[in-house]
């Protein structure tokens, strides 16, 4: 078992993050340049980090880019970490890491549905919960909610608005 401060120094010396944050006790944030993700997601995972606990994604809207942010576990240094990453937002593409943990698959596809973001080499980026959705995807931050909902559901119109 590794406590956090040799936990942060195994990340500095073998993934050269761009930044490191203690977010609370037990609690990392490592960030690190896209190109090194997937070797820097492995590398942890072949030193105890085994559990992938999800994948999320910021809309940096500003910035024109999107962050994930893939939040991995050690049973046997309880320390929670999470990588992030940012990638073009206009360009929203990125490799899938499905090779390294299979859950993976489903995580990536929850942020294509509410983000559309494509993952290569995961073959199935079907629609997992938006069945037939037309519009942006709806966790973007340019998708307008009070125009769809006026659109979709006529909701102005039923509350005696116009």
């Amino acid at each position: 078992m590794r406590n956090e401060k040799e936990v942060i120094e195994l990340i500095k010396d073998k993934l050269n993050p761009l930044k490191i944050e203690k977010l609370r006790e037990q609690n990392l944030a490592v960030t690190i340049d896209k190109d090194k993700l997937v070797s820097g997601l492995n590398y942890l995972k072949s030193h105890s980090y085994i559990h992938l606990a999800t994948i999320s994604c910021v809309d940096w809207i500003d910035d024109n880019e999107f962050e994930l942010v893939y939040h991995v576990f050690s049973y046997e240094d309880k320390i929670n970490i999470s990588v992030k990453t940012r990638i073009d937002r206009k360009q929203s593409k990125f490799v899938t890491i499905k090779h390294i943990w299979a859950v993976a698959q489903y995580y990536e596809r929850d942020i294509h549905d509410f983000y559309g973001i494509e993952f290569e080499g995961n073959d199935d980026m079907d629609e997992l919960i938006l069945e037939n959705w037309n519009d942006i995807p709806p966790m973007r931050k340019d998708f307008k909610t009070r125009e769809y909902v006026d659109e979709k559901y006529e909701w102005r119109e039923y509350h005696g608005e116009k």
